[in-house]
């Protein structure tokens, strides 16, 4: 008799996310998701059933670099897969761009946006990378108020019709620099009155879109990210031809291997300057106030993903005679799983919300600063979730979980990249404590996590006692800093950045529970806050040298 498993299966997704649906209930008012319901639900039909069968049966599929043709002229043509296209035109159908930029439920409109996204998330192959890439393009263009390019470029970034839209992409890896931009070597020189820019861009996702935003240092700058200045540049001329540029090379990545990553040269392509010829980076951080709320949406989403999956699986397989949903581990395992999923949810929406009343013009300078702070944090906090999250989920499916022709370990080699786009766990650690200033954000930020906890049921008072903790630990942390050596702060960065994360993670998740115990009579949000509490939220170190440190990091130093 041969060995069959059954396979999972997915309900619509929004239905079966009660998360999702206890959320909008909470923050987003009654008219709002009368009207936005129905299309989260349309999606949610959507995501489980033609998109998922139509990634379950592409998923060999990659995009081709064609860079000859039959006669020998050099034409550099990315050639996508079929089932790329067809996402890009539903994403640009559903206006997951647009929704913000259209305004239309005020500062609700994000909220809006970013749950319609993470139901189609997870079925879109990382589509979901250009379109982070054309919102932060939208908002970066906003912000410096550069009339022309405006006008040019964002009725196509946020355009409905798959005919006349656009997306972007972020040009600024280069080898000599990676996370440190201020190292780029692309050289912008003025020529009959154009800018030209000539150089090497190491890794540009999104390489097929039609215009990018990026990075280089105008002839006579100074060294470091005050001497770059950030250029727009179409990626095609008015004649079709590829504008100055050779693609070298695809990327050949762990996961994301739908989305065309490039290596490219820039040998004199046109670029008009967007904001000025210095200050580059800082002229490109609206970009990543956006990208990096991106990248905590698609963590949370694909940890929602694995779980439907794990919690439908674990129904029909039959281990020592009963269901996996019966086994009183495989139970303890998922709750633990389920627990970092909403931790996640609750801080990356969080932060949503401030963006829409931010962009509405209704944030008080408080939640402007939280909303900075929170940047780094919900993004480099999910990241490492994801991943863990995905490794976890495999795992539940036993040796299914190993096969490629399961469709389940895309889940984890897709995660991994989450850590690493838009700023590594290390380098947006150090952007918190940029963010942080001179305390104020922080001050504002403990205030707030105060608030979600003032008033709560009494069988909250641990995890609100254990929330507390943490957040004054590592404000101690912060306020001792002047005593301690640079290096020493540096390398307890992380640690603090965590904690301060998971601390706020927690006053959410028990501000939630507070909610669903009053409204719902509903106690899974208690046994959430107590699970949380319970594993410690604290990371900061207790002893802290940085040369015990480097002693244990390279033993083979060591004389």
């Amino acid at each position: 008799m041969p060995f069959v498993q059954e396979s999972p299966r997915l309900e619509n997704q929004f239905d079966a996310d009660a998360l999702l649906k206890e959320y909008l209930e909470r923050v987003v008012p009654v008219d709002v998701r009368r009207d936005i319901e129905p299309e989260l639900r349309a999606m949610g039909e959507l995501a489980a059933g033609p998109l998922f069968e139509l990634i379950q049966r592409t998923r060999r599929d990659e995009p081709e670099l064609i860079q000859f043709d039959a006669w020998g002229r050099r034409v550099d043509e990315i050639r996508v897969p079929e089932a790329w296209k067809q996402l890009a035109a539903i994403a640009c159908r559903h206006g997951l761009v647009a929704i913000p930029y259209e305004r239309r439920h005020g500062p609700f409109s994000r909220i809006h946006q970013v749950a319609l996204t993470y139901l189609f998330g997870p079925s879109s192959s990382i589509y979901t990378c250009p379109l982070a890439m054309s919102d932060g393009a939208v908002k970066t263009l906003q912000a410096h108020g550069n009339a022309a390019l405006i006008d040019r470029a964002i009725p196509q970034l946020i355009s409905r019709d798959p005919a006349r839209a656009w997306t972007s992409g972020q040009w600024m890896t280069e080898s000599t620099g990676g996370s440190d931009v201020g190292l780029t070597q692309t050289v912008a020189r003025h020529v009959n009155g154009e800018w030209r820019l000539y150089g090497n861009k190491w890794f540009t996702s999104a390489a097929t879109s039609q215009m990018t935003l990026t990075l280089a240092r105008p002839e006579g700058n100074g060294p470091g990210g005050k001497g770059l200045a950030l250029f727009y540049l179409e990626v095609r001329g008015p004649d079709g031809q590829l504008n100055g540029i050779r693609i070298q090379r695809l990327k050949d990545k762990l996961g994301t291997r739908m989305l065309a990553t490039a290596e490219l040269e820039l040998d004199g392509a046109k670029a008009v300057p967007v904001a000025g010829l210095t200050d580059g980076v800082k002229a490109i951080s609206p970009m990543l106030q956006i990208t990096r709320t991106w990248n905590a949406m698609i963590a949370v989403s694909s940890m929602r993903r694995g779980l439907a999956l794990a919690a439908d699986y674990a129904k029909r397989r039959v281990q020592f005679g009963a269901p996996l949903d019966k086994k009183p581990l495989h139970v303890e395992t998922m709750a633990g799983l389920q627990t970092q999923f909403e931790s996640g949810f609750l801080l990356t929406l969080r932060h949503v919300e401030l963006l829409g009343r931010e962009e509405a013009g209704l944030a008080t300078e408080s939640e402007r600063m939280i909303s900075r702070l929170l940047q780094p944090i919900v993004k480099l906090l999910t990241g490492k979730q994801a991943v863990a999250h995905a490794s976890e989920v495999l795992e539940a499916f036993g040796g299914a979980g190993y096969l490629e022709d399961t469709g389940l370990p895309v889940l984890l080699r897709d995660a991994q990249v989450l850590p690493i786009w838009e700023g590594t766990t290390n380098v947006l650690s150090l952007d918190a404590l940029r963010a942080i200033g001179n305390g104020d954000a922080l001050h504002a930020l403990l205030e707030d996590l105060e608030s979600k906890v003032r008033r709560v049921d009494s069988s909250l008072e641990g995890p609100r006692a254990a929330a507390l903790t943490a957040a004054s630990e590592a404000a101690r942390w912060f306020r001792d800093g002047a005593t301690r050596d640079l290096g020493e702060q540096e390398a307890s960065a992380r640690a603090f950045a965590l904690t301060l994360g998971r601390a706020y993670s927690l006053a959410l998740v028990i501000e939630h529970a507070h909610w669903l115990l009053e409204k719902q009579r509903n106690r899974r949000g208690v046994a959430i806050a107590r699970r949380l509490a319970a594993a410690g939220l604290n990371a900061l170190p207790t002893v802290s040298s940085l040369d015990d440190a480097r002693a244990i990091a390279f033993p083979q130093r060591v004389s």
